[in-house]
């Protein structure tokens, strides 16, 4: 058992699972609080490492590519202060972190474990429901659909379209983006059904971002909706599948910003195509693989599945 105890928070290594609790301190990053307990199994870990510095240092820890949903959301982006998979080191607890990254590391070489991409997420995301207010609305998700209201700041057009309410199922992609320098940021979410190439700002299906202090808190809520979307790895078979090479893929392309949408988003009206049949059956094989991993529950997986065959 490896153990490192910090105001930040404590790691916990037990040989096959570590486990990170937030500290609870008032300099604790809300996210992290917010996200509360991770358990991450050790087939998810790319690696280890501490990092020395004059008062103190840094433990970091390396996920595989496409294990974790909220890795996968942030891509890199999130605030030292906020990433739950880094934790700061006090001057006095150097050796002890030393020896979490040895214990680490010697398990993953014993157990002749991969650091490669994965194929499926190995950690469930964010805990739903889950709510979030930022910028200029509120983004909420309690499984199944995304909720975004709209707050005094909001554009009037946007404004005047209403509350947003999105199944799952409608859902291509979610990005959350960190406001840098001069440009806002923002959580958007792409609904083949309704292209837009609209700036946040405009977009009814996009919360816009104003760099304050909870603007990491949407990466959860798109970190959550992202672990109940296709895997990435399945979302590449699926475009290899349906698309010749070099044409744009079926719901899964964004078209570049000012740019039109590169073709049809959905079928016009009528039967569907062949493909989009295929496309729907793939969905509902991706579903079931997600309700086996553990990442969708009974309940979740019933309501996605249903949602899918309306559009059969």
């Amino acid at each position: 058992m490896a153990e490192i105890l910090q105001k930040d928070g404590t790691w916990t290594f037990d040989g096959d699972t570590i486990r990170i609790v937030p500290g609870r301190e008032r300099g604790v990053h809300p996210l992290r609080q917010t996200l509360g307990e991770l358990a991450v199994p050790l087939g998810a870990v790319a690696g280890v490492a501490f990092e020395p510095a004059r008062k103190g240092g840094r433990l970091r820890l390396r996920l595989r590519d496409g294990s974790d949903p909220l890795t996968q959301a942030a891509r890199g982006r999130l605030p030292e202060a906020a990433d739950p998979y880094q934790l700061a080191v006090e001057q006095d607890r150097t050796g002890v972190a030393e020896y979490f990254v040895d214990e680490v590391r010697h398990a993953l070489l014993l157990e002749q474990l991969p650091d490669g991409p994965t194929d499926r997420y190995l950690l469930p995301g964010p805990a739903v429901p889950l709510s979030v207010s930022a910028g200029d609305g509120t983004a909420s998700f309690d499984g199944e659909r995304v909720r975004l209201e709209w707050n005094w700041v909001t554009a009037e057009g946007k404004k005047s379209a209403g509350t947003r309410v999105l199944p799952v199922a409608d859902i291509a992609t979610v990005e959350w983006q960190p406001s840098a320098g001069l440009e806002n940021g923002y959580l958007r979410f792409t609904v083949p059904q309704v292209p837009t190439n609209a700036p946040p700002k405009h977009d009814p299906h996009a919360v816009e971002l104003y760099g304050f202090k909870k603007d990491p808190l949407m990466a959860l809520v798109a970190a959550a909706v992202t672990a109940r979307l296709p895997h990435p790895s399945a979302a590449g078979a699926a475009r290899s599948a349906i698309t010749p090479a070099g044409a744009p893929a079926l719901g899964f392309s964004k078209a570049p910003e000012g740019a039109p949408p590169a073709g049809p988003a959905v079928p016009e009206q009528g039967d569907p195509a062949p493909a989009d049949h295929d496309v729907l059956l793939r969905r509902l094989r991706e579903l079931g693989e997600l309700r086996h991993a553990g990442i969708l529950t009974d309940e979740e997986f019933a309501a996605a599945k249903q949602a899918v065959l309306r559009r059969f």
